[in-house]
């Protein structure tokens, strides 16, 4: 009789510590650093700055009422923008 197959647990993803509230370094490099990325969607956010995903999206509608960055398509799952260039402001 063959011996019973050994199922695996299959892979655990680690969980993300995020931070839920951005200290003074994270806020001012939020302004700083967000201006420079072509592309700045709220993955990107929490990607780069270790942000949690409502964090980044309020942050992207600050970043986007001082017009450091532009909105490029709307979708009701995510936002897309770009940095805001002088010439077109």
């Amino acid at each position: 009789m063959a011996a019973k197959k050994k199922w695996s647990k299959g892979k655990v993803k680690e969980k993300a510590q995020n931070a839920i509230m951005l200290d003074k370094n994270q806020y001012d490099k939020l302004f700083k650093e967000v201006g420079s990325y072509r592309l700045v969607s709220v993955s990107v956010l929490v990607d780069r700055l270790k942000i949690n995903g409502s964090l980044a999206r309020r942050a992207l509608l600050e970043l986007a009422e001082k017009g450091i960055i532009k909105e490029v398509e709307t979708h009701h799952a995510q936002k897309i923008y770009t940095r805001a260039i002088e010439a077109e402001a």
